[in-house]
């Protein structure tokens, strides 16, 4: 499949509501450690409603014990992200484990291109096969400085 309709496939399954929501399913299910250690389930809370919110976000850094570092493949604009803005005390599911308490940081555009780097020199193939689809899902294309590609830190309390 060309890398274009690989993207445009991509992305259009990351805006299925029903399929992205199916993993908090099993995180809730403290079931979460099937998916690795590639992967954590957020709740936040909403801004506006303030009710409770999930989303299970891949994790891109792990820099220390109890902090995590997830990417918003929707820039800005996604929900949970807009929300820990309004409010970063959150909750955070890793594995199978309870959920713990944190405290969300977004990450400075130079710490965001750090690490943007560093997972393309661990996961090379995995960063051009994806790269595509985040591009699709941001709208913009992700360059070497300056890509709008919102990251958060999450460190455990």
């Amino acid at each position: 499949m060309p890398s274009h309709a690989f993207a445009r496939t991509g992305a259009r399954l990351l805006r299925s509501r029903r399929l992205v929501r199916a993993p908090i399913w099993i995180y809730r299910a403290r079931a979460g450690a099937l998916f690795g250690s590639r992967t954590l389930m957020l709740e936040h809370i909403g801004r506006k409603s303030g009710r409770p919110r999930y989303v299970v976000l891949e994790v891109v850094d792990h820099p220390a014990p109890g902090s995590y570092v997830v990417p918003s493949g929707f820039g800005r604009k996604a929900q949970w992200f807009r929300n820990i803005e309004a409010n970063p005390r959150v909750r955070v599911y890793v594995g199978s484990h309870a959920p713990a308490p944190a405290a969300a940081r977004i990450l400075s555009q130079q710490e965001v291109d750090r690490v943007l780097t560093a997972y393309r020199d661990r996961h090379p193939r995995a960063w051009e096969k994806f790269r595509h689809v985040l591009e699709e899902t941001l709208g913009a294309p992700i360059t070497d400085a300056g890509a709008p590609l919102p990251m958060v830190e999450l460190r455990l309390d």
